[in-house]
Parts: structure tokens; C-alpha cells; sequence
């Protein structure tokens, strides 16, 4: 008797999880093994970026994402800096085109020893 009160009977216990069955997103059996890969595949992502927005997180980025960000920031880094520096100079003392255009130069080249030095560094530690 007290179990019935808690737990309900058997027939609103089946009622229940027919309804959830309903309510659920179940996979067509008529596609093949591959396709139902997919649609899991596919739920699952849905799945996880619904959370992602329920809980305000984001998911992490991986090394190849960090990595790739700190190259073109290294790049772009050195372009910028060495053509600020360059229309500053030129600015200051009357030089116009030149330091502007050797230090953008100088500046892109920097931005890519730099690349070169972060690639060469990467792979001796994978070793």
C-alpha cells in the first residue's frame, strides 16, 4: 500500500514510459547502420550545444585552434607594429616613404622568423 503511494501503480508506471517513449526522438530503424551513425552524430552535437547555452559555457578549443590563432596573431603582429612604427618615424622626421616602407618589410619579415621559430620549437618537443 505505502509502495503504491509512492511509486504509483504499474499501469501509470507504463502509462509514463509510454509517453516518454513518444516524447523522445527515437531513430528510424529502415536506415542503415551508417545513416543512424549520423543522425546519433548529429543529436549528440545538437545535444551538447543546447547545454553549452543552458549552462553559459563554451566548448574548449583545441591546440590546433590555440596554435593557429597564435600564428596569424604573431603575423599580423609584426605587420601592424612595423608599419606603425615606420609611419611614425617618417612622420617625426620628414622621411616619408622610406622607414615606412622598410620597417613594413622589416616587420612582416619578423612576424614570419617568428612563425618559423614557434614551428621548429613545436616539433622537438613532439619528439
Amino acid at each position: 500500500m505505502i509502495a503504491r503511494l509512492l511509486f504509483g501503480s504499474a499501469a501509470t508506471h507504463r502509462r509514463r514510459r509510454r509517453f516518454m517513449a513518444e516524447d523522445s526522438e527515437r531513430q528510424d530503424e529502415r536506415l542503415p547502420a551508417d545513416a543512424r551513425l549520423d543522425h546519433l552524430e548529429q543529436r549528440l552535437a545538437e545535444a551538447q550545444r543546447r547545454e553549452a547555452v543552458r549552462t553559459g559555457t563554451k566548448p574548449a578549443s583545441d591546440a590546433n585552434e590555440q596554435l593557429g590563432q597564435k600564428v596569424l596573431a604573431t603575423l599580423i603582429g609584426g605587420l601592424v607594429g612595423g608599419t606603425l612604427i615606420g609611419w611614425l618615424l617618417d612622420k617625426l622626421l620628414g622621411t616619408w616613404p622610406m622607414l615606412f616602407i622598410t620597417l613594413m618589410v622589416l616587420g612582416t619579415a619578423s612576424g614570419f622568423w617568428s612563425i618559423i621559430k614557434m614551428s621548429n620549437s613545436n616539433g622537438k618537443r613532439d619528439l
